[in-house]
């Protein structure tokens, strides 16, 4: 209880004042949760106040279109969180009356809400006492408490979900979770905390034991994937080739050039014996090709390293499954963001188009 009693008194007086903090409708807390999964406060604010104005209420977003929400969470990565937003906009809108469930045991039902996201809503709309653990609670605790345990365990997962219940307070569980997850994002932090300052600093067992920089623990990371993307940038004029993903890959259901992947990093001879070459320009007779390699795009725990063959032909006479539209048009459906960074680099050629 003394655990609590601090950490939301340090809340009171320290927390930062945003939008999702100022409400307790339960349809904008889960957006804001779902947006903040994998991403930073300072980047996914913006967001949130978008799809906020954009589709203001569940039922907005359950009626609004695929590409609108893809288009609108564009450059937040990870777009199964955006098309499960949907998926359960339109299960909420058409199975529960357009009503967001309040208990945690509904809530935790939702296709793409997980343990903490339905303890959050639960607990900062409705006050059910039900302990949230992210990153954040994981290294608070890990510090203050010392526990060696890997949070990414089964056995570590359960002590913490366990130690985190142990603490909340009852009365007040919206404050205290809260609390714990400001106090580990402003002040308990990843790198260079700043235990000086810090309300724990008598009692953190990790300071006093001088295990701070090696807490939390964590199992080994995953290796890194490296993947070479060729993209044909096909165009005619005003018309260019595009390609709608569908297989269960990164970037699900968002638009790009037709792709041809590599093992390694090839020149244009060994496109030229590729079957998507022989495909789209096997018949060309007259065709300019120039080449743009960008910078790695790093994802989670994949490397994308792109090369952009454009290639300019005169008339584009497709039969085949790409999709043919105009340039203006394309960038405004919704693509991943290594194909918007693609297109601001070259933002010069195509202005004038």
């Amino acid at each position: 209880m003394d655990f609590s009693r601090k950490i939301r008194i340090w809340y009171k007086e320290n927390r930062r004042h945003l939008p999702w903090r100022e409400t307790i409708n339960p349809y904008k807390i889960w957006l804001s949760e779902i947006i903040l999964q994998q991403t930073k406060v300072n980047q996914g604010l913006s967001y949130y106040l978008k799809f906020v104005e954009e589709f203001p209420t569940i039922t907005h977003l359950a009626n609004a279109s695929e590409e609108k929400i893809l288009k609108t969470w564009q450059g937040l990565g990870y777009y199964s969180r955006a098309r499960n937003l949907h998926l359960t906009a339109k299960h909420i809108q058409s199975s529960l009356d357009g009503t967001f469930p309040t208990t945690y045991d509904k809530i935790i039902k939702l296709k793409g809400v997980g343990e903490y996201t339905a303890a959050a809503i639960a607990s900062f709309c409705f006050k059910e006492p039900k302990a949230v653990v992210d990153g954040n609670v994981y290294r608070v605790l890990a510090r203050v408490f010392n526990i060696n345990l890997p949070i990414d365990s089964s056995e570590g997962k359960k002590h913490f979900k366990e130690l985190a219940s142990q603490l909340l307070e009852p009365n007040e569980p919206d404050m205290h979770n809260q609390a714990i997850m400001e106090f580990g994002a402003l002040c308990c932090t990843p790198k260079k905390p700043m235990c000086l300052n810090c309300i724990f600093e008598d009692t953190c067992l990790a300071k006093s034991q001088g295990s701070i920089t090696i807490r939390p623990v964590k199992k080994m990371k995953p290796k890194t994937k490296s993947r070479y993307f060729n993209y044909l940038v096909i165009s005619s004029h005003d018309q260019i080739l595009v390609n709608k993903r569908e297989d269960n890959d990164i970037w699900k259901n968002l638009f790009e050039f037709p792709l041809f992947e590599s093992i390694s990093e090839i020149e244009l001879h060994n496109l030229e014996q590729s079957e998507l070459w022989n495909t789209l320009l096997s018949q060309e007779k007259k065709l300019t090709v120039n080449q743009i390699r960008l910078k790695k795009h790093i994802l989670s725990h994949q490397v994308i390293y792109s090369t952009f063959w454009e290639i300019t032909i005169q008339t584009i006479d497709n039969k085949s499954k790409y999709k043919t539209v105009k340039l203006s048009d394309f960038q405004e459906l919704p693509i991943p963001k290594l194909i918007d960074n693609y297109f601001s680099n070259r933002k010069l050629t195509f202005a004038k188009e």
